[in-house]
This record gives C-alpha cells, sequence and structure tokens, in this order.
C-alpha cells in the first residue's frame, strides 16, 4: 500500500513515540523483558486507524506475553499518541507480530549450510582418477 507523504510523514511520527513508549513509557514487565523492535507502521486514509508491526526478540512464550502486554497498553498509546503528536483524535492501535526478521534470519542460516555443503563437496581428495 503507497502511502502519501503526510501519511508516511505521520506514521514516522507515530513510529517514533511509540518506540520512545515501549521504552521508557510502558512499564509492562511481559514487554519489558524482551526486546521489541517497530519494523513498520500503516496508518489508514482517515487517520483512524493505525497498525504497528512488531518484531519481537525472545523465546515464543515470551513473544505471546509481549504482544499479550502490548495489547493491553492500547488505549494508553492512544492517549499517548494524541497528546504527543497533538491529534484531535488519535487513532485506534493494533500491534501486528512481524516475522520478517525471523524468517530472514532462518533463509540466512539455510544459506550458510548450504555454502558450508558447497565447500565440503569442492574438498573432495585429488588422485590420478579424477584427471580431466
Amino acid at each position: 500500500m503507497m502511502q502519501s507523504r503526510r501519511l508516511q510523514k505521520v506514521a514516522s511520527l507515530i513510529k517514533r513515540e511509540v518506540s520512545e513508549l515501549l521504552v521508557n513509557g510502558i512499564r509492562d514487565a511481559r514487554i519489558q523483558k524482551t526486546m521489541v523492535t517497530i519494523t513498520e507502521v500503516e496508518l489508514s486514509g482517515d487517520l483512524q486507524h493505525c497498525k504497528i508491526f512488531v518484531s519481537i526478540f525472545g523465546e515464543a512464550g515470551e513473544k505471546e506475553q509481549a504482544l499479550d502486554g502490548l495489547q493491553a497498553a492500547q488505549g494508553f498509546l492512544k492517549g499517548e499518541l494524541g497528546r504527543r503528536l497533538k491529534m484531535r483524535r488519535a487513532p485506534e492501535v493494533v500491534f501486528q507480530l512481524d516475522r520478517g526478521i525471523e524468517k530472514g534470519a532462518s533463509i540466512l542460516t539455510l544459506l550458510s549450510k548450504l555454502e558450508e555443503e558447497r565447500k565440503g563437496k569442492d574438498e573432495v581428495p585429488y588422485s590420478s582418477n579424477n584427471q580431466p
């Protein structure tokens, strides 16, 4: 979805403010014990709905708990965004888990394994029978 320059600017401001709130504003232990990174913010054209994609580093159970904590903080975040960005009506905030980083890491691991296998096959001992 291509967003206008105005929407991109507001989305960027929301990303910055929510990132700041994740570090200093939200005191939920479920969120504090993991590393939460905002990967993308999508904003509806009327600025009423905001989808925040997050990547959460940790064990599967911790990720679910952190996502629950983020969802519990939606009302607080909406109020803070409205106050900090001086918006008449702050958007409804929805968090969604972004698995892109996980997928990228697993692809890199697979590529590394393939590279190792390829190197292993290239190191076939040379014998007089292998002459071209």
